[in-house]
């Protein structure tokens, strides 16, 4: 009986382990979503297509709830800039979102562009 709890334990041990290795592998890279998030509004500043180099949208404007539904429809209109949104990539666009998630107002660490 001891044997077979034991078992099961390390079962469960090793399914969260992966599970937690798997989830990992699907988040971006925060530091370099601050960065490419911010370049892409001096970007769009040198095309003169809006008067200010710095992000229109703090994190802290939006929840980690709002966050995930504008990045899981798409709708990036909300940040302007339509030009260089399109052009960047899938890993730039999660490395954005992991850093605006990250930061949201209802995050345990809740900051601004600066």
């Amino acid at each position: 009986m001891t044997k077979k709890i034991l078992l099961i334990l390390i079962a469960l041990f090793f399914a969260f382990a992966s599970a937690d290795t798997i989830l990992a592998a699907e988040k971006g890279n925060s530091r370099k979503g601050k960065y490419t998030y911010r370049k892409v509004f001096k970007d769009c500043n040198a095309r003169g297509a809006i008067e200010s180099k710095k992000p229109l949208l703090d994190p802290s404007t939006k929840t980690q709830a709002q966050w995930k539904r504008i990045f899981d429809k798409k709708k990036f209109e909300i940040f302007q800039c339509k030009e260089e949104w399109e052009k960047l990539s899938e890993q730039d666009l999660l490395d954005i979102y992991t850093y605006l998630h990250s930061h949201a107002a209802d995050s345990p660490t809740p900051a601004k562009c600066k």
